[in-house]
């Protein structure tokens, strides 16, 4: 029985070690959690224009387009980082359609911001109680979503979008 005791603490540290060397060895990136979205449907959602609230985006609208699909607010500093990307996607691509969802922000703050930086998007619709946000799963801003001519989610980026992540994994999808 003492030795079962003694033996139990050793046990676990083994078990525990082999799980982090397993999951270590494995080509897991910890910044790109997997998406329980990814190549499913788009989902539904509507959205009144941050600039004018008569204005209104539903799925319907934008289907067979590629869509770049972006959360952001004034208030995220990696939002602004990814800003000037977005004005690149546009002018390389403008048959890609930019949708913007200023997320848990003021409409007058997002409103500033995108005066003063300019507005790269298509449309900018407003998800101040974030549940558009949380219908994508999104874990926390920026967070942009690819998604195909069918409305399926083909790719999606965690933090802000770099010229590499641009390069190497949204051109090939476009």
């Amino acid at each position: 029985m003492k030795k079962i005791i003694i033996l139990t603490p050793l046990i676990i540290l083994f078990i525990i070690s082999a799980f982090l060397i397993i999951y270590l060895l494995s080509d897991k990136n910890p910044n790109q959690p997997p998406s329980a979205l990814l190549n499913k449907d788009v989902p539904n959602f509507e959205s009144k224009s941050l600039y004018d609230e008569n204005k209104i985006i539903k799925i319907e609208n934008i289907k067979n387009k590629k869509i770049l699909i972006n959360f952001f607010a004034s208030w995220c500093a990696p939002c602004k980082i990814e800003h000037p990307l977005l004005f690149e996607i546009k002018e390389r691509y403008p048959d890609l359609y930019i949708l913007g969802f200023n997320h848990k922000d003021k409409a007058s703050d997002g409103i500033n911001y995108l005066k003063k930086d300019g507005d790269p998007y298509n449309f900018v619709g407003v998800d101040s109680d974030g549940l558009i946000a949380l219908e994508f799963g999104v874990f926390g801003l920026p967070e942009t979503f690819l998604i195909n001519e069918n409305g399926k989610i083909i790719y999606k980026i965690l933090g802000p979008i770099t010229k590499d992540i641009l390069k190497n994994e949204i051109e090939p999808l476009l």
